[in-house]
Parts: C-alpha cells; structure tokens; sequence
C-alpha cells in the first residue's frame, strides 16, 4: 500500500481479526441441511467470502505489489466471478452477492494497479489506477460504510446492537472501512 507502515500495519490487524472472526462464524456455523437452510447458505457463503477478503487485506496491506498479479486475479477475481454469476442466476441473496463480487473486483483493482505501478517508482507520488474509478469505489465503500454503521445502531430498544447477533454487521463495518482506507491510500 502508499501509505506510512504504522497505518498499513494496523490496516493489516484490522482486517486479519475481523477475517478471522469470519472464519469462526463459518466453522460454527451448521450445515445447509437443517432449518432455514436457505437463509444459512447464503450466510455461510457470506462468512467465506467475508473471510477471504479481509485476509486477503490484511496480506495486500503488509506486502503490497510483492505477491505476483496473477496470484491477486486468481485469489479475488475467480471468486468476483463466481458471485457475479451466482447473482445473475438465483434472486435469493442477488444484493448480498453483488456486494461480495464488488468487493473482489476491487481488491483485483487495487491489486493490479499497486504491482504495475511498483515497475514505475519515478510515477511513485502520482495516483494509482483510475482516478474515475478509484472514486467510484471509494463513494461505493463510504456508502456502504454509512449504511452499515447505521444498521449497527439501529434496534428496537435504543441500544448498540453489539452482541452475538451484531458481530457479522460490525466485521461487515469493519471491512467496509478497511477497503475505504486501502482506496484511500491508492
């Protein structure tokens, strides 16, 4: 990342707890064949994308244009496909899905602007990638973000929903934070 190392270091514990806490909820999580099967499909399916993403940022934070492009195309672009289709083809969950498939195509962005902007160091103090696009994501992720927050908040007595049952909405905030802050630094 172009940011100073405290930051991307910190960027990078961030977002390794909260993939790690996806990965718990994926691991305690049953299986699709009891009650409301549907509805732990899509959950499950959320938990492991929301895990590979903020593993994924935590690694893209502490090495940056290190790791070869097609390691980053093949580890976020295959699963921003997969989404994308799994949205086009079944309407249960299509929100969700094409959340997670912007979140991997930008992770690919970022990944691939960072490793071909590391071949050209005197470019080093210019932007990376696509200003326009770069944007766009960044008002994307900081709605995202608002909306989120505001759904952390909101309950029916008043109080911060920060529970067992607010945990997937505040690794949601967090992630949504953490990409904001990685678009930032481009």
């Amino acid at each position: 990342m172009h940011g100073p190392a405290l930051v991307n270091w910190l960027l990078a514990l961030l977002a390794a707890g909260a993939g790690t806490s996806c990965l718990v909820r994926l691991r305690r999580s049953p299986c699709a064949g009891t009650p409301g099967g549907a509805h732990r499909v899509l959950s499950r399916e959320s938990d492991a994308a929301e895990a590979l993403m903020g593993l994924g940022m935590a690694v893209m934070a502490v090495t940056g244009a290190t790791v070869p492009p097609a390691v980053w195309a093949g580890l976020f672009g295959l699963p921003a496909a997969a989404f994308l289709l799994a949205a086009a083809h079944a309407p249960n969950g299509r929100a969700h899905r094409l959340h997670h498939a912007v979140g991997a195509l930008a992770m690919t962005y970022m990944a691939l602007a960072m490793t071909a902007a590391s071949g050209h160091a005197h470019h080093r103090a210019a932007a990376l990638g696509l200003p326009l696009l770069t944007g766009a994501l960044l008002l994307y992720f900081a709605a995202y973000t608002v909306w989120t927050g505001s759904r952390l908040l909101r309950t029916p007595a008043g109080t911060l929903a920060l529970g067992t049952a607010g945990l997937p909405q505040a690794c949601r905030l967090t992630m949504g934070i953490g990409m904001f802050a990685m678009l930032l630094t481009m």
